[in-house]
């Protein structure tokens, strides 16, 4: 899995702070964690491609959260980043070894691509589970101060 899934959880964290209808440039989310701008923007357009941000342009343009966090599951997010393959793609290479044929689709047959698949869905499963505001919540819980001190860095950040 790519940075650019926890770049993204970040960024969709923080916005889940930003003022009702604020919009935040990707420059300003990218100087919270130090994080090349332009690099981050790709992140955050794909969020937009996926319907998980807004993109706002003009003067007082940015992103902004398109849903309300308990709206956006995780999976929602490693989706947008990395798309809808699995994880782990199998080669079938049984083919390849000792009576292996090219008639057996071994994916199919393949312990270890079953094995595989099994946690891939049980990991998609926990993740479809999981949204934006329990992440949330917990952060508050644990952290109190994060909401207020993410909405003074995003005034104080480089525009």
């Amino acid at each position: 899995m790519s940075e650019g899934v926890e770049w993204a959880m970040h960024s969709c964290l923080n916005l889940s702070w930003a003022e009702p209808g604020e919009a935040v440039t990707a420059r300003r989310l990218a100087a919270f964690y130090d994080l090349p701008p332009a690099y981050l923007n790709k992140q955050l357009q794909a969020l937009a491609r996926a319907g998980i941000l807004s993109s706002v342009s003009g003067p007082r343009g940015g992103f902004r959260l398109n849903r309300a966090p308990e709206q956006i599951s995780l999976l929602d997010i490693v989706v947008a980043i990395e798309g809808p393959e699995d994880a782990f793609r199998c080669e079938q290479l049984l083919r390849k070894g000792p009576g292996g044929s090219d008639d057996v689709d071994y994916r199919a047959h393949c312990v270890i691509s079953q094995e595989m698949r099994a946690a891939e869905l049980e990991w998609r499963r926990a993740l479809a589970g999981r949204t934006l505001a329990d992440v949330r919540a917990t952060v508050e819980t644990r952290f109190p101060h994060t909401p207020e001190a993410t909405r003074d860095r995003f005034v104080n950040a480089p525009t």
